[in-house]
Parts: structure tokens; C-alpha cells; sequence
């Protein structure tokens, strides 16, 4: 047992000393001195072996080249140093905050992320032939809402507004004084508001007797002729139409859809709305109100977006239009030219309410 474990450390010794031979010749004529080039390997028995490696002269200079250069064919060993080099008014150049070097990045969204200079994107493809296929393609740069994916949100349409605390309240008189004191003094009186002059000559004489009701979910229509009841309004005489909202408890605001189509004339609306006491509580006037022509299947009309708050009290909604507006015309341009339509005091109407929540 003695001697087969001392002869077994004898191998041990042998394999490191032929170990070091090996170190020594790698740091004499090793690869690093560009003589001579071979692979180290393990035989069967675990003896340490070495091969030369014998190249073509050709591929030879290939390899050396290849060693050589990197990068495209910048030297190696040159990349950290290329970086640097240059004219400091080059460097400076490269480093300017232009739109060139640093892009808009909503303009660069709607470019597709393809920088000026830059190849489009691609995908490969086969045919039906086994052929290798390039496709070049333009990104979509569409929002969810130009794509169709998402309704859009509905615009408010403009208008003139009167309501409780939007105009500042006349001061009281002081008893027993002279009313005509403030005109000789040259003091002008606080003069009431559209909502009070509007308020006092309505809407608790209004006929309830053929309220329409309001349809949720669907659009329905509404029509002013001659047998819709007329009222003095402060804007004017006026047919008008009495729509009864929801209460307040049970639902809270919401978008309704207002349309006028044009016939024989255009009825140009405007609104109030009233509490449960039949007290007006918001006028919305001077509609700017889109007009859309008409087609082979339906007529034009102009259509508005009001917003509606039946927790705030609205309980009613009264349309009607103003002496001012039916002396007025609409002009609109289709494939014909310019064209102005009449304003008039009947027209047929519809509504939709316009859940956004």
C-alpha cells in the first residue's frame, strides 16, 4: 500500500513539472509571440498532450486581419480613443440641443419613432415558393379614438349661460329714499339680471297638461307645429316644449343630445331649465350649435351638447327660440355652393341622453 501511494504521488509530481513546461512554452513561443499557434488537450490515459495548429497561408491573413480589426474595421484597441477624436467643434457639434440630435417627441410619436435619416421598419416573409420576403412598413401612429377602438368625449357645445350667482345681485334701496335721486346724481341703478327678467314672465303658467316624457337609452323625437302651445317669453313669443327630467335622488348628471332638423326652415333652439317649483334655474342661450347637410338618408339638422344636472334641481326642460334668432339665417356650403337657410318658429327636434360616466 506504501509503495502504490508513493508511485501514485510520483504522477503527481511528473504532472505538475510537465505542468510548468507547459507554462514555459506558452510564454516563450506561445501564441502571444504570433510564431506559432496550438491547442492543449487531455489523451485517454490523462496525459497532457499538445498540437500544433497548421493554417493555410491565406487563412492565416484572414485571421490576423480579422484579429486585428474590429468594429467595422476600426483598429482594436482604438474604440474607447475614436470616441474622442475630432475637433472639439465637431464634438460640440454632436452634442448640440438642436432637433436633429434631441427630436420633438410628439413629433417623433407621429412619425412612427423613425427618425429623419433612418430606414423604415421592416418584417421578412416567405412565399409560397420558399422565397425570403422583405416588407417595408409604415407604424400606425392612430390614437385608440382614431382607430375607432374608443368613443371620443363629447364636446360641450358653446353657449351664453344664466344662473343663480353668475351675476351679481342688485343692492337693495335704502327706505324712503327718492327714486329719482340716483338719476339726478348721475347714479346709475343695478339692473336685473337675464334670469330674474327671464324669470319674471315665467314658467309657472306653462302648460303641464302635454308634458313629453323623457326616454333614457334612446333617441326620441319631439315636434313644434301649430298645435304646440305658444308663451311670451322675455326673448319673445315662442312655441315651446316641456320635457320632465329625472330626480336628483336617483341620477345624477348627464349629457343630452339636441338636434333640429332643417325643413322647410331651420328652428333654432335655445333652453331653460327649471326646478321642481317651476322656477327657471339655468338658461342656455346662443347655441354654437355644428350643422351637419343633409344626405340620401336623413335630413340635415344642428346638433348641440348640453350638460344637464338633475342634483342640483333641474326637474324640467323647456325649449324654445328667441325673436333675434328667427330673424337670423343660417349659411351653409355643400356640393352646390353657399347656401342660407331661413330660421323659423315650427321644426322637428329629437333628444338623447348621453352616458359618458
Amino acid at each position: 500500500m506504501h509503495m502504490r501511494s508513493k508511485r501514485f504521488g510520483s504522477q503527481v509530481v511528473l504532472l505538475a513539472l510537465s505542468g510548468s513546461l507547459l507554462v514555459g512554452c506558452q510564454s516563450a513561443g506561445g501564441p502571444s509571440s504570433g510564431t506559432q499557434e496550438y491547442f492543449t488537450w487531455v489523451d485517454d490515459q490523462g496525459r497532457v498532450q499538445q498540437s500544433p495548429i497548421i493554417r493555410e497561408p491565406e487563412e492565416a491573413a484572414r485571421e490576423e486581419t480579422a484579429s486585428a480589426e474590429s468594429n467595422d474595421g476600426v483598429p482594436a484597441g482604438t474604440v474607447a480613443s475614436s470616441a474622442q477624436s475630432g475637433s472639439p467643434t465637431e464634438q460640440a457639434a454632436d452634442s448640440e440641443f438642436n432637433l436633429e440630435n434631441y427630436p420633438d417627441g410628439d413629433q417623433l410619436e407621429r412619425d412612427g419613432y423613425i427618425r429623419p435619416g433612418e430606414p423604415q421598419p421592416y418584417f421578412s416573409w416567405r412565399d409560397a415558393e420558399g422565397n425570403i420576403r422583405v416588407s417595408y412598413y409604415q407604424p400606425d401612429t392612430r390614437s385608440a379614438v382614431e382607430k375607432g377602438r374608443i368613443k371620443p368625449p363629447v364636446q360641450l357645445t358653446p353657449a351664453s349661460i344664466y344662473q343663480q350667482g353668475g351675476v351679481a345681485e342688485p343692492e337693495a334701496s335704502r327706505e324712503g329714499g327718492d327714486p329719482d335721486a340716483f338719476a339726478v346724481l348721475g347714479i346709475e341703478q343695478a339692473e336685473q339680471s337675464y334670469l330674474e327678467q327671464w324669470a319674471a314672465r315665467c314658467c309657472t303658467e306653462l302648460e303641464t297638461g302635454a308634458v313629453e316624457q323623457r326616454h333614457s337609452g334612446r333617441e326620441f323625437g319631439l315636434t313644434l307645429d301649430e298645435a304646440s302651445p305658444v308663451h311670451r317669453f322675455a326673448s319673445g313669443d315662442s312655441p315651446y316644449v316641456l320635457v320632465q327630467l329625472p330626480a336628483g335622488e336617483t341620477e345624477t348628471g348627464f349629457i343630452l343630445r339636441l338636434r333640429s332638423f332643417a325643413r322647410d326652415g331651420l328652428f333654432v333652439p335655445s333652453v331653460a331649465f327649471l326646478d321642481r317649483d317651476m322656477r327657471p334655474a339655468r338658461i342656455v342661450t346662443d347655441l354654437v350649435a355644428e350643422f351637419t347637410p343633409e344626405s340620401w338618408h336623413r335630413r340635415g339638422f344642428l346638433e348641440a351638447f348640453i350638460p344637464v344636472f338633475p342634483e342640483h334641481g333641474e326637474r324640467w326642460l323647456v325649449i324654445f327660440t328667441r325673436d333675434e334668432d328667427v330673424r337670423g339665417q343660417t349659411v351653409i356650403e355643400d356640393e352646390r355652393g353657399p347656401r342660407a337657410i331661413s330660421h323659423v318658429t315650427r321644426g322637428e327636434l329629437s333628444l338623447t341622453e348621453l352616458d359618458e360616466r
